[in-house]
Formats: C-alpha cells, sequence, structure tokens
C-alpha cells in the first residue's frame, strides 16, 4: 500500500537524556510510552524510548546511542505542533515546566499569537497551538 494519509507516521530525533525526555513528554505533555529498549535488551545496541498518544496516527521516537552518540542539534524552527482548538490552559504550560520544559518566545510571531512554545531538554520545540488545523 504507497504511503497516505492513513499511514502512520514516527517522528524520530536523538536525545542526550531520554529520562529528561521521558519527563517532559510523559509526565508534562501526558503521552503514553509505546516501545523502550536498550542496551542488554535482545539485539539492542542503542537505548530507545518511544512515545505518543495510545489512538494517534503518529508517535515520538527518542534515541541515544553510547557508542556513536548523536548529539541533538534542534533550531528555533523543528516545532512539534499540536492544535489543540481552544486555549492552551496555563495549567499544562506549568505541568510542562515542572517536568523540565523552558517556555520560549518564537521567532515567529504567529506561533505568539497562536500558542505556547515550550523547549525540550534536548532543545526541540513544542508548541501548543489554540487554533484548529484545517488544510
Amino acid at each position: 500500500m504507497p504511503a497516505s494519509g492513513h499511514s502512520h507516521v514516527r517522528i524520530a530525533r536523538p536525545s542526550g537524556d531520554l529520562a529528561a525526555a521521558e519527563r517532559l513528554w510523559c509526565g508534562g505533555l501526558g503521552l503514553g510510552v509505546v516501545w523502550r529498549s536498550g542496551p542488554g535488551r535482545r539485539h539492542e545496541e542503542h537505548e530507545l524510548l518511544v512515545v505518543g498518544w495510545p489512538a494517534a496516527a503518529w508517535h515520538l521516537e527518542l534515541v541515544r546511542s553510547a557508542d556513536r552518540p548523536a548529539a541533538p542539534r534542534p533550531t528555533e524552527e523543528d516545532l512539534l505542533v499540536v492544535y489543540l482548538e481552544e486555549d492552551v490552559p496555563e495549567e499544562l504550560v506549568a505541568r510542562l515546566v515542572e517536568h523540565g520544559g523552558r517556555r520560549v518566545t518564537s521567532p515567529n510571531p504567529y506561533w505568539n499569537r497562536w500558542g505556547v512554545t515550550v523547549e525540550d531538554p534536548d532543545g526541540y520545540r513544542l508548541v501548543l497551538c489554540s487554533r484548529a488545523w484545517r488544510p
């Protein structure tokens, strides 16, 4: 079957600290652990943390390899945007900050007007957007 709008999407990126990433993405945003592996488990040569919401058609894969470390190199435009379709709850932003996130200003005024940007422990940015996604 060719790729389509129903294809599952995996966003993969390196992480310098999987425990810190898990605190933010799971404890802060509320994603669940979909998969976890690491050295000594089966044939794995790297640590892997996959997080997401159960019914979502996407998930986030965070990987760390002690033998071949790939340092995260995010820019201010490396964004994961979640469209909430309502005002961004301050309690959610506070929880993200409590779990290791850092609220930042976006260089793009659109995201400052319509959302809140939080940087994860690796420097990647999550935007909580109050708007709805409408292609």
